[in-house]
């Protein structure tokens, strides 16, 4: 991905009539990590999320001719070892026809400054082991991908099992 910011992509936060866009690009991000088995979003049940009384998580758009082609959707979570706030990105996804001009990487910047301008004391996300280049981009934009960290998750019937 080249550096190259193209001046017809501008980022913004997002707004409340951007979920339907938002949510279909959670769709193609989950087609390209070949997870739409695990989709259940929509724009109902992810608007109370972004904008409900007590929203959970915050998203940058990014926009190309007034249409939504680009999302960065993250919250807050928080460290101990620190003992300060960080910032946790969920997903990032720019349209296919928008990579290589610099929305990505603008994206990624604009959440980087926000940690710090907020003071957080780290900023996160995960990346699948077989994304290479999005691991490469990363890591050339000084990100360090943790070898000895894995996830653990549990969800639907599981969690309900965990519980009790």
């Amino acid at each position: 991905m080249d550096d190259h910011r193209d001046p017809g992509h501008r980022l913004r936060a997002a707004e409340p009539r951007d979920v339907p866009a938002i949510v279909g690009l959670i769709g193609e991000l989950a087609e390209f990590e070949h997870l739409t088995h695990l989709l259940q979003v929509t724009p109902q049940t992810l608007l109370p999320h972004l904008f409900g009384e007590r929203p959970t998580v915050e998203c940058m758009v990014g926009e190309a001719g007034g249409e939504v082609v680009a999302f960065a959707l993250y919250f807050t979570n928080f460290s101990t070892f620190l003992s300060k706030p960080g910032l946790y990105l969920e997903d990032l996804y720019v349209k296919p026809a928008h990579r290589g001009r610099g929305l990505g990487r603008a994206l990624l910047e604009h959440l980087g400054a926000l940690a710090v301008q907020r003071d957080y004391g780290r900023f996160e996300w995960s990346v699948l082991d077989w994304n290479e280049h999005a691991i490469g981009f990363y890591q050339g934009m000084g990100a360090t991908v943790m070898p000895d960290w894995r996830i653990c998750r549990v969800t639907g019937e599981a969690l309900r099992r965990f519980a009790r």
